[in-house]
């Protein structure tokens, strides 16, 4: 299944929104709901990082403390990146992918594919997020 995510994603182009109807307006949410995330993560506040994924997750970490425990062992990169950059979003069904460059303060980078998740009320949450780290190239 990520394999075939990956290649999916790897057929966006940065900035541009493949499918659906997935608005301007939804993809700076989105973006905002990214980086909201992400600055709770770094002020270590489990409820406001909590608040910002789908019930699915929620219900699945049960505590906002929790979460955030899981999120400060696991996804080291989410947590503490020196820098975020956006990158292409991928529309599949009813669900968005948006895939985020982090940069560690070593300086690793790594490739978070957010998926997010449109609420019955119209918001955007996020819905899981997956880690890679893309392949060092050789010079030749």
């Amino acid at each position: 299944m990520m394999r075939a995510l990956v290649l999916c994603l790897g057929l966006v182009a940065t900035g541009w929104v493949q499918g659906g109807d997935v608005t301007a307006e939804d993809l700076a949410q989105i973006r905002a709901v990214i980086n909201g995330q992400i600055d709770a993560f770094r002020r270590d506040d489990a409820q406001g990082a909590f608040a910002l994924v789908s019930p699915d997750v929620q219900e699945a970490f049960g505590t906002p403390e929790r979460f955030l425990a899981v999120v400060r062992v696991s996804y080291r990169p989410v947590y503490r990146p020196a820098a975020v950059t956006f990158l292409g979003l991928t529309v599949i069904g009813p669900d968005a992918v948006q895939r985020v460059q982090l940069t560690e303060a070593s300086g690793a980078i790594w490739h978070a594919y957010y998926a997010m998740q449109r609420q019955k009320d119209g918001t955007w949450r996020t819905n899981g997020c997956r880690l890679v780290q893309p392949a060092k190239t050789i010079p030749t």
